[in-house]
């Protein structure tokens, strides 16, 4: 008998702890609860601890307090302008009323799914009225404020809040890329050719230039050149004059040698000349008085040929003066 007192007392304490059990729950601090009894929402509890629930009759469903994930799979937009792009955006949401959750969407799963529709139709309204640049550069933020506020006040109903709404890519699609990437190649080789040709433009015009400088600098530099030269011409002249004045049978000397330098210069030099000739007269006699027996006085020549010289330079004074 002690035996069966025994045994009921554990099977009492067995079905105390297994009741104990199914009545109480607990609610973690990222965590929300809901409270069903036979499919109706009993109580809402957002509380983190421990609670009591109707054994077997009651029983509870847990959502997620978080910031959940939304990925939204790219989807092609028609901006402004009837630019087509490609658009891969994603949101952050968390479920602020857990009963209005439960009954519209239940779950995580149709809670993401129905959402990506929301998304999908926040994203094509507000980008459908934005110009690619503003899209992919001046107004990117501006847009994602605008679809974040819309999507919050659609979702509302659903129990959840939306946080935060971004676009992860916008970009051409692939047959677009290609064509933009096309006309932009070609555009930069025209550009590349208008400025190569102004480029050769002005080369040409500084080349131009820089000849008409060169001409009238080498045109400027020769008739100084030749007006030097034929400054030290003369002055070369009047000192040769000057000089062979004082003594001109020094002066016939002189050109004879050199004569005798221009016309000997060589080994095979021929000339045929006549012996009594003036080009022999310093072989014959150093004083340059002509060969004996030729008959010919080149110092009395000589001296005639200065007496008309002299002569000759008092004459043309005297008709000037007339």
């Amino acid at each position: 008998m002690r035996t069966g007192i025994v045994g009921g007392l554990v099977v009492a304490l067995v079905a105390v702890l297994f009741v104990a059990y199914n009545s109480l729950y607990t609610v973690h601090q990222t965590q929300q609860a809901l409270v069903l009894q036979f499919g109706e929402v009993r109580a809402e509890v957002r509380e983190p601890g421990l609670h009591f629930k109707i054994p077997f009759v009651q029983n509870v469903i847990y959502f997620d307090r978080r910031l959940l994930p939304l990925d939204s799979p790219p989807q092609e937009v028609i901006a402004a302008g009837q630019t087509r792009l490609v658009v891969d955006a994603f949101a952050r949401y968390k479920i602020t009323d857990p009963l209005n959750f439960f009954r519209s969407l239940q779950t995580i799963s149709n809670a993401n799914n129905r959402l990506a529709t929301v998304v999908n139709s926040s994203v094509r309204r507000v980008l459908g009225e934005a110009t690619f640049t503003e899209i992919v550069r001046d107004n990117r933020p501006e847009l994602m404020a605008l679809i974040t506020e819309q999507m919050t006040q659609e979702t509302r109903r659903f129990g959840v809040e939306v946080l935060d709404v971004r676009i992860r890519r916008a970009d051409l699609p692939e047959e677009n890329s290609q064509r933009v990437f096309e006309r932009m190649r070609a555009q930069r080789v025209q550009q590349a050719a208008e400025i190569r040709a102004l480029g050769e433009e002005a080369a040409r015009r500084i080349r131009a230039r820089a000849d008409r400088d060169v001409t009238v600098l080498l045109a400027e530099a020769n008739r100084e050149s030749n007006q030097i030269r034929g400054d030290g011409d003369a002055e070369r002249n009047s000192i040769f004059a000057e000089a062979f004045s004082r003594d001109p049978g020094f002066f016939a000397f002189y050109r004879s040698m050199q004569a005798y330098e221009a016309g000997l210069r060589g080994d095979g030099t021929r000339l045929v000349l006549s012996p009594d000739s003036d080009f022999f007269r310093y072989f014959q006699d150093p004083i340059g008085r002509g060969t004996p027996g030729s008959g010919i006085d080149f110092g009395q020549r000589d001296r005639d040929a200065d007496d008309r010289d002299a002569a000759a330079a008092v004459r043309v004074p005297q008709t000037a003066t007339q």
